[in-house]
């Protein structure tokens, strides 16, 4: 690929992003992902892990310290190879023909119901339209721009949607920040399906982990369609280690609440307008967001833009260097 224009999907595209500047200085900067910069320290992995087939306690130890972790029991979790392959199946397993998203969100929730023959509502605030939906799907806190709905009025939206055979899907692949906005503990209730990202909060994406929550007959469908081996012995060991790990948890957010807070200083000091975001990326308005993405992409730095908008970025979080290199081409 060597056409700027077409890079405006998902972010992490960074070999693509290498062929099309291909003058760009090295190494590049990845700011085009909301993945945590300073990930969990791997564990030791057995021999094991690697050589066997995972079994069914491998994946007991990972979803027992997984729902301990988010508050709920282990028959409301089931652990995941990353929550896209869930979002791809969902329409398949709940029933449901009006569904209604964010209309700035993430994408792949609206692509995978329409394409399984959903009509799919795109409005400002999804549980404002509970009477026009069979399906509710929020993404809490939101990506991009980090709008956050609270636990009372989702639950209400749940109760309101399970009353005539209605589904709530509840996507918070970045609650581990804030774990005050999670319903995770409500998982198993009627209606109700929680998605649970690793990769992002953990800084480890390239696991392909993550957790599907909710009634035991639905994730029996997940089963279903997954198979009994979908996750790898070492991503269920690592994610066993992780999520036991609460005292890792607790200062890996105070460690991202501090980066953040540096990240939010430079985009003021240059005259950027920050309108949200969380604590692994925020979420910009600039008068030109093809411009500054190149400007930024010919100096190696990837940040993420949006099909059809001009005005809007999103800037992940850097670590201390990345820091540094990106408030050097934001000074000029």
């Amino acid at each position: 690929m060597n056409d700027p224009s077409l890079l405006q999907g998902h972010g992490g595209q960074i070999d693509a992003m290498a062929a099309a500047f291909p003058n760009a200085p090295l190494p590049w900067v990845d700011l085009s992902t909301g993945i945590n910069p300073f990930s969990y320290p791997l564990p030791p992995i057995s021999r094991e892990a690697w050589a066997t087939l995972p079994t069914a306690r491998d994946r007991e130890r990972c979803e027992v310290a997984m729902a301990a972790a988010f508050g709920c029991d282990r028959a409301h979790c089931r652990a995941v190879p990353g929550t896209e392959l869930v979002i791809r199946q969902l329409p398949t397993i709940l029933s449901g023909r009006r569904v209604v998203v964010r209309s700035r969100s993430y994408a792949d929730h609206a692509v995978s119901w329409s394409a399984a023959g959903a009509e799919v509502n795109a409005v400002d605030d999804p549980l404002d339209h509970l009477d026009h939906a069979d399906v509710v799907v929020l993404v809490n806190p939101n990506n991009p721009d980090g709008m956050r709905w609270p636990i009372e009025r989702i639950e209400g939206a749940r109760a309101e949607l399970a009353s005539r055979g209605g589904w709530l899907i509840v996507d918070e692949a970045y609650a581990d920040l804030e774990p005050a906005l999670s319903v995770s503990s409500m998982a198993g209730r009627e209606g109700l399906v929680v998605l649970r990202s690793f990769g992002k909060f953990f800084g480890l994406a390239g696991v392909r982990l993550g957790a599907a929550l909710g009634p035991p007959v639905m994730l029996s469908e997940i089963t279903d369609r997954l198979g009994s081996w979908d996750v790898s012995g070492p991503a269920l060991s690592l994610g066993a280690h992780a999520y036991s790990n609460l005292q890792w948890h607790d200062a890996a957010r105070a460690r991202l609440r501090t980066a953040c807070k540096d990240l939010s200083c430079l985009i003021a000091k240059v005259g950027i307008e920050e309108l949200g975001g969380t604590d692994l990326f925020r979420f910009v308005r600039v008068p030109d967001a093809d411009k500054v993405w190149k400007v930024l992409a010919n100096r190696g730095i990837a940040v993420r833009r949006f099909r059809e908008d001009s005005r809007h970025l999103r800037i992940g979080l850097p670590d201390f260097d990345a820091l540094i290199r990106l408030a050097d081409v934001l000074s000029l």
